[in-house]
């Protein structure tokens, strides 16, 4: 499994196995997609359903070996570090209550994780999923995919190279309206588990969209949460967890923000946002907008930076794939997501170095821990009437 690269080289592929995300399942296939988009990954094993029929009919349908299918993650675990051509890395897409118990089988076997957010349903199991990906030396990625966009890769860039000043306000949203109506209660699959407390855990929209919007914003900034302020609510009677979130932050070194979180707001599809506001300039990304930055200097006109123009950073520069003005979406960041990743774990496997601009740039077990310590202090805050509290996480790095 080598493949060629541009400089006429030749390279290992990543041997990866993905664990959930068989038929019919929505995110699977789009994991799937990314990490085909590069040649540099593949899937060669899978534990796609928990059913075995269903798991060997999902492996059969994108070519794995009957052989690497399997019905028990235990067991494919096991058997996969076993095997001199086993796996490298898993892939977990699998209802949140599932990835701390999945990911912990797989660290103790010796292999890599790429884990779909959030981390863990309780922060107990993030802080040891910490702890157990540095004791046992292996690599951890969480999918914050969202900061594999060259844009979003640009708006870090400008803010760390203090191009706007210092930083006073920074805020994240995610918007969506798919859950308006209570199809949760009516069965439809995605939306059922996504409010099931079992399954998603403390919190629907903050552990399903609210940690996209607070990873991207911690992401661009460069800034942790110190502490929130959350007032989480259920606008559809009756469902079991809350489906919008509004949140205060104060930022380590004195910035504040805001992060606003719904699931029942009519007109908006899939709406993710960050807006960044310093003494010198402001810097606003839209996921409507990708390829697109606004940036205003104080007292000048607003620019629209584009993804491929004059003014592209370094970075933003080396994840395009098309020149400006050919479009790139949300599959071509989610491949540069797996790019990095797959460079990161590659070389690490290896004994080589890794590099640490590029894994900066790649979410990983402290940043999935940090998404869930924001999730379990803004429950914390709503049940306490909105009181502040604490939010960065204990461990570091």
């Amino acid at each position: 499994m080598v493949y060629a690269t541009a400089d006429g080289t030749s390279r290992q592929r990543l041997r990866v196995g993905m664990v959930g995300g068989g038929r019919n399942a929505f995110i699977g296939a789009v994991h799937r997609l990314a990490m085909r988009l590069d040649d540099q990954i593949a899937l060669v094993a899978g534990a796609l359903s928990s059913d075995p029929e269903n798991a060997a009919a999902s492996t059969a349908e994108i070519g794995i070996a009957p052989e690497r299918s399997y019905a028990d993650y235990h067991v494919m675990a096991r058997a996969e570090a076993a095997r001199p051509d086993g796996i490298e890395a898993v892939v977990i897409v699998t209802p949140n209550h599932l990835h701390a118990p999945i990911a912990t089988a797989f660290l103790e076997a010796g292999i890599d994780v790429i884990c779909d957010k959030p981390l863990s349903t309780t922060l107990a199991e993030a802080e040891a999923l910490v702890a157990l990906t540095k004791a046992r030396k292996r690599r951890f990625v969480v999918t914050l995919n969202n900061t594999g966009y060259a844009m979003v890769r640009q708006a870090r860039e400008m803010a760390a190279a203090g191009e706007l000043g210092r930083i006073v306000s920074v805020h994240g949203a995610y918007i969506q309206d798919w859950l308006t109506k209570p199809i949760d209660a009516e069965g439809q699959k995605q939306a059922e588990w996504r409010t099931d407390p079992a399954r998603a855990g403390q919190s629907a929209v903050l552990a399903d969209i609210g940690v996209h919007a607070f990873n991207l914003a911690s992401f661009v900034s460069g800034f942790e949460a110190e502490a929130i302020s959350a007032d989480l609510f259920t606008a559809v009677p009756g469902r079991r967890l809350d489906d919008n979130a509004h949140v205060l932050l104060r930022w380590a070194g004195g910035a504040r923000g805001t992060i606003l979180a719904s699931q029942t707001s009519p007109g908006h599809y899939n709406d993710l946002s960050v807006r960044i506001y310093g003494e010198k300039a402001g810097l606003e990304w839209s996921g409507s907008r990708p390829e697109e930055l606004r940036f205003s200097p104080y007292g000048e006109e607003t620019r629209t930076l584009v993804r491929g123009g004059h003014g592209s950073t370094a970075e933003a520069r080396r994840v395009s794939r098309m020149p400006a003005a050919h479009p790139e979406g949300y599959i071509e960041a989610f491949a540069n997501f797996y790019r990095d990743a797959a460079d990161i774990i590659r070389a690490h496997r290896a004994g080589g170095a890794v590099d640490a601009t590029r894994a900066a740039q790649v979410p990983d077990v402290v940043d999935g821990a940090r998404g869930v310590k924001f999730v379990a202090a803004a429950v914390e805050s709503n049940a306490a009437g909105g009181a502040w509290m604490p939010a960065r996480l204990a461990q570091t790095r």
